[in-house]
């Protein structure tokens, strides 16, 4: 006979495990949150490859200065 699966998964803090029901979903307690948090706050987790920054490779791709400004005859390049 089959048995009903819950769906959940462990806290990340304390590894206890968590329903998806639970008010704390993905943790296992208000502690736990604050704890997790607590690590971001402090640069606990850090991101193991550097980052590309995206901003700098599409500088030049966009350039404000060239804008178009919308033309006075809906842009048909016909006279009104």
């Amino acid at each position: 006979m089959a048995t009903k699966k819950t769906a959940g998964l462990r806290c990340p803090t304390c590894r206890k495990i968590v329903l998806r029901k639970d008010p704390d979903f993905p943790f296992c307690s208000e502690r736990c949150k604050m704890i997790d948090l607590g690590k971001w706050a402090s640069n606990g987790y850090v991101i193991s490859t550097p980052i590309n920054n995206a901003g700098e490779d599409l500088q030049g791709d966009y350039d404000m200065s060239k804008r178009r400004t919308k033309e006075p005859n809906g842009g048909s390049g016909k006279p009104n």
